[in-house]
C-alpha cells in the first residue's frame, strides 16, 4: 500500500470501511506530512491538529457512514466553519468566527469527513496572493485563488480540498499544480455559507488527485450515487479541439500539449475535429470581466466602504471598475453571455466534449501573482461543467493541464469522459 497521506479519497475511504486503516493512522500520516512540509509550501491559513484528530477518533468509534468516512479533506478560506475562523484572506477578517458552517461543510461532515482546516485563499479569492508556493517547485506560484486547496492536495497533505471559482480559480490551480480540478455546472452546489466574489459567476468546486475523488465529492455533496468508475468509451466519442480565440495567448508548450493530446486521443479511436467558435465569442474574456467587476463591486461595498484602507490596490481598482460600469452596460454583457450560451449549445449537438487549454502554460516564476485567468473566463460565463487533467509538462519541469468542457448540467457524463480521455492518454 502507498503511505497513507498518498492514498486517494476513495482508496481511503474503502481502507477505513473494511478496517484494513482507521481514519486516525490517515489523518496523523497527513499532519506528519503537513509538519514536515508546510513551512515551504504555505498551503494552510488555519490548522489544529487535536480538533482533526477528535474528528478522526469519532470515526473510528462508530461504523462507517457515508462515502468519505474518516476521510480528511481541505476548506477553502472563504468558507464558513463553526469551529474554525474564517479570514478570507483579508487582515480584515482575521481571527473572524461564525455560528455556523456552510451547508457545503455540514454536508462533507454528514459524509463522514474529517474537515482537517481552512486553506489559503487569495485575498477575497480574487487576485492578490497569500503565502503559498507551488509544491513542484517552490519559486513558482500555485496559481489561484484556491491556492491552498491545490498545494495541500499537490503535496499529498490531503487528498481533497474545496475550491471555487469566478474566473479560473479552480481550474488553473489544478493545472499549475498538477492534479485533477472540477468545476461543475453553474449552481449544482450550494453556496450557502461561502463569501460570493459575483453571484452569476461563482462556483463551488473540489480538487483531488483523481477523476474517482472528484466524482465521490460531487456525489456527496448531492446526495447521488458516484459517477464513476464506470466510463465512457472513447471509442467513438466526438471531441472538439477548441483552441479558443486566446489561442494564441498560451505558450508553445502548451499549444504542443494540447495538439499531442488531440492527436493521441484520434489514434485511440475517438473522432476528434477543430472547432472554431463563431466571432461573437471573441470578446467573452472582456464580457465575463464586466459581470465581474459590476457584481464585485455590489458584494464588496461594506469592505470599500468601511475598510478601504486595508484593501489591496488590485481590489480596490476592480471595485472601482465596477463601480462605474452602468447598469445598462452590465445588462448587455449578461445578455451577449446568454445569446453565446445558446450557441454554444448547437456546438454540443455535434460534439460529446471540447478539449481546450486550462491555462497560457506552466505556472509561471514568482509568488506575487497567480497567473493569467484567461482561458477559464469565457467557460465560467457560460455556466458549462469544467475538469482540468495533467497531460503533460514544461521543459522546467512544471505541470501542463487540458481542460474538458461539457454540455451544461452534463456533469456526470464530462466526469466519465474525462476518465476516458485520461485512460487514453496514459496508454498513449
Amino acid at each position: 500500500m502507498k503511505p497513507l497521506n498518498e492514498l486517494s479519497a476513495s482508496a481511503a475511504a474503502t481502507a477505513i470501511k473494511t478496517g484494513e486503516i482507521t481514519s486516525v493512522a490517515l489523518v496523523s500520516a497527513c499532519l506528519e506530512r503537513i509538519s514536515s512540509r508546510e513551512h515551504d509550501v504555505g498551503a494552510w491559513q488555519y490548522l489544529d491538529p487535536d480538533l482533526a484528530l477528535d474528528q478522526a477518533r469519532t470515526c473510528d468509534s462508530r461504523d462507517a457512514v457515508g462515502l468519505l468516512h474518516g476521510v480528511p479533506i481541505a476548506v477553502k478560506d472563504i468558507i464558513d466553519t463553526q469551529d474554525m475562523p474564517t479570514a478570507h484572506g483579508s487582515p480584515i477578517y482575521e481571527g473572524n468566527r461564525t455560528a455556523w458552517s456552510a451547508s457545503c461543510v455540514t454536508l462533507m461532515q454528514e459524509a463522514g469527513a474529517v474537515i482537517m482546516g481552512k486553506s489559503v485563499t487569495t485575498e477575497f479569492a480574487a487576485f492578490t496572493p497569500g503565502r503559498t508556493a507551488n509544491p513542484h517547485n517552490l519559486a513558482h506560484t500555485p496559481g489561484g485563488s484556491s491556492s491552498g486547496s491545490a498545494a495541500a492536495v499537490a503535496d499529498f497533505m490531503v487528498p481533497m480540498g474545496f475550491a471555487t471559482q469566478t474566473a479560473a480559480s479552480i481550474i488553473r490551480p489544478a493545472a499549475f499544480c498538477g492534479v485533477v480540478g472540477y468545476k461543475p455546472s453553474y449552481g449544482n452546489f450550494s453556496l450557502a455559507g461561502i463569501k460570493t466574489f459575483a453571484h452569476s459567476l461563482d462556483t463551488l468546486g473540489i480538487i483531488t488527485r483523481t477523476l474517482e475523488d472528484a466524482a465521490l465529492a460531487r456525489a456527496a455533496l448531492l446526495g447521488t450515487l458516484p459517477a464513476l468508475p464506470s466510463e465512457t468509451a472513447i471509442e467513438g466519442l466526438r471531441i472538439g479541439f477548441c483552441r479558443t480565440p486566446q489561442w494564441a495567448e498560451a505558450d508553445l508548450a502548451t499549444h504542443n500539449a494540447l495538439e499531442n493530446a488531440a492527436h493521441a486521443l484520434e489514434i485511440a479511436g475517438a473522432i476528434v475535429n477543430d472547432v472554431d467558435l463563431s466571432s461573437e465569442f471573441a470578446d467573452l474574456v472582456n464580457v465575463q470581466q464586466t459581470v465581474m467587476a459590476f457584481e464585485g463591486a455590489r458584494n464588496y461595498a461594506f469592505e470599500h466602504l468601511v475598510h478601504a484602507d486595508r484593501l489591496s490596490k488590485r481590489l480596490v481598482e476592480i471595485i472601482d471598475q465596477g463601480r462605474m460600469c452602468s447598469f445598462d452596460t452590465y445588462t448587455k454583457a449578461k445578455h451577449q453571455a446568454e445569446s453565446c450560451y445558446r450557441l454554444l449549445n448547437s456546438v454540443f449537438d455535434e460534439y460529446d466534449l471540447l478539449l481546450t487549454p486550462s491555462a497560457s502554460g506552466a505556472a509561471p516564476k514568482g509568488l506575487d501573482a497567480t497567473g493569467n485567468p484567461i482561458f477559464s473566463r469565457m467557460w465560467t460565463l457560460l455556466h458549462v461543467p469544467t475538469v482540468t487533467i495533467p497531460v503533460s509538462r514544461a521543459s522546467n519541469g512544471l505541470p501542463i493541464g487540458a481542460q474538458l468542457v461539457a454540455r451544461f448540467q452534463m456533469d456526470d457524463r464530462l466526469l466519465k469522459m474525462a476518465q476516458s480521455v485520461t485512460n487514453a492518454l496514459a496508454s498513449s
